[in-house]
Order: structure tokens, then C-alpha cells, then sequence
């Protein structure tokens, strides 16, 4: 016979007052009586072994985690250079547009400056072209990679990449560069999130910052190619001058393919399809097992086990419709944010670098040379964050400060405008360098950091969906973005220069408003402790200094148990 309802509840609260009092004596966070997870004696070796794992992650250091998961490093590594791709053909599309020989083929004669440009309507509609493109790849990833996982969708995106490629090389004019841009967009966008999920999936807490940060370092490495690879360009006058940075993109997939073709399968992902002995097998193909280590394969998938089921517990389904219910929201929308934050602080403007520099006064060899420069550091810059969390700077600091910084070298390049005429030439060259330190400052912070928040900060049951709303969030305030800036500069448009650097400052002067109050720290915590830090509706401020157990199932050395053939309640009872 079933107990009253009213009973079950009872109980429930007169637990949960319970665990009130011991966090208000100073004991760590728990989370609530009705997310507590169905203990018994099958299941109880899972939570023991779990509670190990997370322990050894805990007190793992980071040279530590390197000799232990060496495999994971290199295959993550390997996953994430996908997005160099990315990388490479953005910077051909932005900067071509200060290249003479592609302005001659795809642009109109404008007698104002005597030389052909691409329309600012045109440079925003290739720009936007990928973008559109990306949000179709985004979808496509929310579900196809979760129902085939991460290794055989990124190997079918690199076979499209194969043959969209052919439209840039062969592309007539510029409706067909357009199509091109739309059609390499739905990879591009898959390689956007898979390669983050999966950074973040294959390494314990160590390592997470570090992986899934390269992402950024990937961004660095396919730009400075594809600056290197146009100023090599430069003193051709025929169609091979951007011909050639075309084929040039056939380069990578070869390699890939070959690669990720023998990578692992995310442990993670098998356990969510209850897969543990490929999920076992998965997880020590990632590691590297010594004397010198205390691993063992078993307590690590039993607390990917425990924690699967809490957030099963947490959210019903695991759709896009539930990454905005409960407490997913608040987590859908710091990670959009964080995100769209890339593109509000000026990002959108230090694409157009060189073209913007040309504008400044600089000539195109000057030009390409700031960006040369400028995307060497993008890769520095991810090396040098790298250091200063190794330094114990936490992500939230990293990112605040960041913006700050960017926030003050905005209005200074906007000050600049105000130079007369006269002295163009040196402003020009004053307005490089800045964009030389703004892009340390960003890469450094916002640029790096922002991969490891986004990975961290969403549910692993809804994470990958989660992420692709992010970068969604991200393309749409980048297409907003890539229409007006090019308006902004275009000599032909609203011809702004400088000045348009006190805009951004505005908008990065907000986002320091919006991290302060509502980015979170999750440096050192495990997927499950962020889990219970926001069911639990911790302010962003103290989620670092906050002390949580996940494992409030033994609570006082007793496990709690749901009592099936009562109804449900919670009730304690000690394992031995």
C-alpha cells in the first residue's frame, strides 16, 4: 500500500533541513533531498568509487595529469586543429578584401579612391555568408554528433570540406565565393563546438583549461598561415594571387582524416549511451598508465556514471527546449554571452585589420605585416594564458580583466581620430601598434579564456547542445557586427576610421558590467560540483570560495536510499 504523498514530502523536507543546518555550521554545499540519487548496495560501489575519482582529480597536479593522459593531450590536439581550418579561410576573406588582385575580379572601380573595392554590401554578404552557413552546421551538430558521436561526424565534415573547396577555386564571381562561403559554413560550424566538447571530455580538471583554450591557439595557427600565405601573393598581378590561397585549403583534411580516423571515442559519450565497457576501453586508450600514478579506469567511469544520473535526475530531456528550463537557462545564457562578449569587445573590428590599416593610411605591405604580427601573438597570447592559470588565475579573473583592458585601448585608437590630416601616416602606424597590444590583451583573456568557460560552464547531458547555442549566439551578433563594420570603414560607406574605436569601447565597457555580475568561476571544480553549485543558485561571485559534496548520498556515514516500495521517500541506512 502506497504512503500519502504528504509523507514522501515531509520527509524530503525534514532531510533537507537537515543538510540546512549542517551548511550553516560551516558544512559544505549539498545538493537538495528530491536530487538525490536512488542508493542500494548494486549501486552504492558506484558512488564509492566516484567520490575516489573525483578526490584523485582534485589533488592531481598539473604535471601529474600530462604523464597520465599523454594520449589525450594528442588526440585532442589533433581534433581541435580542425578549426585551423576556420581559422585559415576567414583571414583569406577579411583580408583579401585590401588585395588588389581580388578587388580587381570580385570588386567594382570606385573613382573616389581610384582602385576597385568590394562593396561594404558585398564584403558583409561574403562575411555573413559563412556565418549563416555555420548556424546550419551548429544545428546539425546539436544532434547528429550526440546520436553517431564526435569521431564520425568530424570525418564526414572534413570530406565536405573536400568538395565545397573546389567552388572557392573554380568561383567565377562573387555569388559564387558567396555559395562557397555558405557551403563550407555548415563544417565550419560543426568543428566549432566538437572540438571544444571533446577537449573538454577526454581530460580530467588538470588539463581542462589547457585543451580546451588550444582551440584558440588553432584560431592563431590558420590565420597567421593565411596572412603569411597573401603576402606571399603580393607581387603576383594574376588570378593565381588568390587562386592559389584557395587550393591551399586541400592541405588539411588529408592529415586530419588520417588522424582522427584512429582517435577514441569520448568516454563520456559512451557512458551517456551506456556504453561502459567501450567507455572503459575508450578511457584507457586516453591514458598512459606508470607506477608513478593512481589511476584507476573503473572509479573514473563510475564517476562519469554519477554524474550522468544527477543531471539525468536534474533534467528530464535533452533537447534544445531544455537548455532553457531550471537552471540550464541560467547556464545557456552565461555561455551565449560569454560567447557573443568575443564579438562585442572588438573582435568584429580587428578582423578588418588590415583593410582598416589601409584606410589608416598604411600601405598593403605595411599592412599585411601589423597582421602577421598581430596573429603571431593571437598563438603567443594562448601560450601566455596558459602561464598565468598555471599561475593559479582563475578564468573569471582572466576574463574581467581582460575586458577592462580591451575596454581602455578601444577608446585610446578612437582618441587617435582626432590627429589632423597631416598626420595620417603617423597615426596609421600609432593605431597598428595598438591593435598589436589589443590583440595580446585579447588573446591572453577573453579570446582563450572564453573556450574553456564555455566548455565548463553547461551540463555534460546537454552540453554539446548548450555550446552550439553559444556559438550561435556568437555568429548572430557576428553578422550584426559584420554589417556595420564594414560600413564603419569603407571609405564609400560611413567612412568612421579611428573613431569607430569609441563604439566598441562602449559595448566592451558593458560586457565588464555583465561578467562581473554574472560569470562564474569553475576553475578546479568537477562537472558534477558545477552541477550542484547551480542547482543550489550560487552567486557568480562566491563560486569559487563556496565548499560543496556532490556525494550527499552518505551523509553522517549513512547512504541515503529511496525507500520503492514506500512511495519514494528518502530514508538512511548505512553499507558497509
Amino acid at each position: 500500500m502506497d504512503r500519502p504523498q504528504s509523507t514522501d514530502k515531509a520527509r524530503i523536507r525534514a532531510h533537507n533541513q537537515e543538510k540546512d543546518a549542517v551548511e550553516h555550521d560551516g558544512g559544505p554545499l549539498h545538493f537538495p533531498a528530491e536530487d538525490e540519487l536512488a542508493i542500494d548496495k548494486s549501486t552504492a560501489q558506484t558512488v564509492v568509487n566516484a567520490r575516489a575519482a573525483t578526490e584523485k582529480e582534485h589533488s592531481m597536479t598539473l604535471l601529474q595529469g600530462i604523464r597520465l593522459y599523454p594520449k589525450a593531450i594528442m588526440w585532442s590536439v589533433i581534433i581541435s586543429t580542425c578549426i585551423a581550418m576556420e581559422g585559415y579561410d576567414i583571414c583569406l576573406i577579411n583580408n583579401f578584401y585590401a588585395f588588389p588582385q581580388f578587388n580587381q575580379k570580385y570588386g567594382t572601380y570606385d573613382a573616389a579612391s581610384d582602385s576597385y573595392q568590394v562593396s561594404a554590401a558585398w564584403q558583409a554578404g561574403l562575411s555573413n555568408g559563412a556565418n549563416v552557413g555555420e548556424i546550419i552546421g551548429l544545428l546539425i551538430n546539436g544532434i547528429v554528433s550526440e546520436r553517431f558521436g564526435y569521431r564520425y561526424t568530424v570525418m564526414a565534415s572534413l570530406l565536405c570540406i573536400v568538395g565545397f573547396t573546389a567552388i572557392f577555386f573554380t568561383a567565377p564571381n562573387v555569388q559564387a565565393l558567396l555559395a562557397a562561403e555558405i557551403l563550407c559554413g555548415v563544417p565550419w560550424g560543426i568543428f566549432q563546438t566538437l572540438t571544444v566538447t571533446y577537449a573538454s571530455e577526454v581530460c580530467p580538471v588538470a588539463l581542462r583549461g589547457y585543451l580546451t583554450t588550444y582551440v584558440n591557439f588553432c584560431w592563431g595557427l590558420g590565420q597567421l598561415i593565411g596572412i603569411g600565405v597573401i603576402k606571399s601573393m603580393l607581387g603576383r598581378d594574376d588570378e593565381w594571387a588568390y587562386r592559389i590561397p584557395y587550393a591551399l585549403q586541400w592541405m588539411w583534411p588529408p592529415f586530419l582524416l588520417l588522424g582522427i580516423a584512429f582517435a577514441p571515442e569520448s568516454p563520456w559519450w559512451l557512458v551517456r549511451h551506456n556504453r561502459l565497457a567501450d567507455a572503459r576501453k575508450s578511457l584507457l586508450r586516453l591514458t598512459s598508465l606508470n607506477r608513478e600514478t593512481d589511476f584507476n579506469a573503473d572509479e573514473t567511469i563510475a564517476m562519469m556514471q554519477h554524474t550522468t544520473q544527477l543531471e539525468t535526475k536534474m533534467t528530464t530531456g535533452a533537447t534544445y527546449l531544455d537548455c532553457f528550463k531550471g537552471t540550464n537557462l541560467r547556464r545557456t545564457e552565461i555561455v551565449c554571452l560569454v560567447w557573443a562578449i568575443q564579438n562585442l569587445s572588438g573582435n568584429a573590428f580587428s578582423n578588418y585589420s588590415t583593410y582598416f590599416l589601409e584606410q589608416a593610411g598604411l600601405s598593403s605591405s605595411h599592412s599585411y605585416s601589423f597582421a602577421m604580427g598581430q596573429y603571431a601573438i593571437n598563438m603567443l597570447g594562448v601560450i601566455g594564458a596558459w602561464l598565468l592559470m598555471s599561475r593559479g588565475l582563475g578564468r573569471r579573473t582572466l576574463y574581467l580583466y581582460g575586458l577592462c583592458g580591451l575596454c581602455t585601448m578601444l577608446f585610446i585608437m578612437g582618441c587617435l581620430g582626432f590627429l589632423p590630416e597631416s598626420q595620417k601616416s603617423t597615426a596609421g602606424l600609432a593605431t597598428g601598434s595598438l591593435m598589436i597590444v589589443w590583440a595580446l590583451f585579447y588573446q591572453l583573456t577573453v579570446g582563450t579564456v572564453c573556450y574553456s568557460l564555455v566548455s565548463e560552464l553547461s551540463t555534460r547531458r546537454l552540453q554539446i547542445k548548450t555550446v552550439v547555442l553559444g556559438r550561435a549566439a556568437y555568429i548572430i551578433v557576428g553578422i550584426i557586427t559584420s554589417v556595420v563594420t564594414p560600413y564603419m570603414l569603407n571609405p564609400t560607406a560611413w567612412d568612421w576610421g579611428n573613431f569607430t574605436g569609441f563604439f566598441w569601447a562602449g559595448l566592451a565597457g558593458g560586457c565588464v558590467v555583465y561578467t562581473y555580475f554574472r560569470v562564474p568561476e569553475p576553475r578546479g571544480r568537477t562537472f558534477a560540483e558545477l552541477d550542484l553549485l547551480f542547482e543550489r543558485k550560487v552567486a557568480a561571485r562566491k563560486f569559487e570560495g563556496t565548499e560543496v559534496d556532490v556525494f550527499d548520498e552518505t551523509v553522517g556515514g549513512l547512504a541515503v536510499v529511496r525507500d520503492e516500495a514506500g512511495g519514494g521517500g528518502a530514508a538512511a541506512k548505512a553499507f558497509n
